[in-house]
């Protein structure tokens, strides 16, 4: 499978550009084998492009802008929902890709069934673990107050008793 990123070599938008700068390097940094398209100076690779981004996918316009990313013939998003699936740490599910040996990234069939409800349930006791830690919390610091209150109380009958004995 190889990922196509379409992009605008000769493109105007210097926030285009940075985008597509920003992909190319993070495919490269993971090593991953892709071909870049130019949709600027080819016109096939521009009307595939357009042809092939789902209409839920596209700007009001209707023209989607580069960077545009698929997997062979199936659209994986725009610079958006890339960046989105970076920070998510899940840039091989985002391109249908397995993820490496050793990643921290989750294969997608890890994600469903078993391995999920493992997840949920661990999640579910450290929830109830954090309760049952605020809950101490709670009486530690409701013990403190009575114990600042007695010790305020104490002081405060040591000195009527001195003032008494003066």
């Amino acid at each position: 499978m190889v990922i196509k990123v379409f992009l605008a070599t000769s493109s105007g938008s210097t926030a285009i550009k940075k985008k597509q700068q920003d992909v190319v390097g993070f495919l490269e940094a993971l090593k991953v084998d892709y071909t870049q398209l130019d949709i600027a100076c080819n016109e096939q690779n521009r009307m595939w492009m357009r042809q092939n981004v789902p209409e839920e996918k596209k700007p009001s316009n209707g023209i989607p802008l580069p960077p545009q990313i698929f997997n062979e013939e199936s659209y994986c998003g725009d610079y958006e929902t890339f960046f989105d699936a970076k920070e998510d740490n899940a840039v091989f599910s985002f391109l249908g890709l397995p993820p490496p040996p050793g990643s921290k990234e989750v294969p997608v069939e890890e994600r469903n069934g078993d391995a999920h409800k493992e997840e949920a349930e661990e999640e579910g006791e450290a929830g109830e673990e954090e309760e049952e830690e605020e809950a101490v919390d709670e009486e530690e610091a409701a013990a403190d107050e009575d114990t600042e209150e007695v010790t305020e109380d104490t002081q405060a009958a040591a000195e009527e008793e001195q003032e008494e004995a003066e």
